[in-house]
């Protein structure tokens, strides 16, 4: 005969997936309070399964207000599917203005459930500190795109212990949290050594169509060419770059919906 009730595991699969179908289907923001009264379950029954699902990054809580969307790893596969083709095609050429400006490597990335994945690269003048970055994937904290992910809500700071790279890494939360809030006052993020020894990165958000970042432009070079005093100049170069990339995707977006 069959049970009359499902199986805790199952019973909890289903839970889950219905959280993560309210909150990709419906429309305005969500809190979990709301969520808990909108699919009938308690408070602390709801707040252990978007916990859940947030670990995995099928969901994120918003910077601001706390309400709930989709994850980094819903995003990812969007993107993938969607729109990171058409993004790496729009933003050769930016990278490549980039890299010539600069002399440094420059790369386009997107965030992902695992951290920075970078989907596009143009090479510098330089062979010395030259990285292929390309399918490399850096943990958000270490970053410098990365860091203007968090800072800007392209996901939230991940729970747990932060992976220590390098002696420069920054592991303690509240120092990364003093280190986004200056991210957000610039601009862009700086990683000084923090994933390499001797490497500086320094990266910049993209933001879509809706203006949720959706990437980031970068580059990253040997301390020894990219010095303090070329921090400024070269983040807000990258500020610009990923204006002209954000007009670029809205006029896309725009051609779609026309479509």
């Amino acid at each position: 005969m069959e049970a009359l009730t499902a199986p805790t595991g199952t019973q909890a699969i289903d839970r889950a997936a219905t959280i993560l179908t309210y909150v990709l289907e419906g429309e305005g923001k969500m809190t979990v309070g709301a969520l808990s009264d909108a699919v009938n379950l308690p408070k602390s029954t709801t707040s252990r399964l978007v916990g859940a699902l947030e670990r995995h990054g099928l969901l994120q809580r918003d910077a601001d207000d706390g309400s709930l969307q989709a994850g980094p790893a819903i995003d990812a596969y969007v993107r993938r599917a969607r729109i990171d083709p058409q993004l790496s095609e729009i933003a050769q050429d930016v990278l490549e203005s980039v890299a010539s400006v600069t002399g440094e490597t420059t790369t386009l990335s997107v965030p992902t459930s695992r951290g920075v994945d970078q989907i596009g690269q143009a090479e510098g003048a330089y062979i010395l500190g030259s990285t292929n970055w390309m399918g490399r994937t850096v943990p958000f904290h270490a970053s410098a795109v990365g860091k203007a992910m968090l800072a800007f809500g392209a996901i939230a700071l991940p729970s747990g212990a932060l992976e220590q790279l390098t002696p420069k890494t920054l592991t303690i939360r509240a120092d990364l949290v003093r280190d986004l809030e200056a991210t957000r006052q610039r601009g862009y993020g700086i990683s000084i050594e923090e994933i390499e020894p001797g490497l500086i990165a320094i990266g910049a958000p993209i933001r879509g169509a809706d203006r949720r970042v959706i990437a980031g432009i970068a580059i990253a070079g040997p301390s020894m060419r990219i010095t303090p005093d070329r921090y400024s100049q070269i983040g807000e170069l990258l500020v610009r770059s990923a204006a002209e990339l954000e007009a670029r995707i809205s006029h896309q977006h725009l051609e779609e919906g026309a479509a």
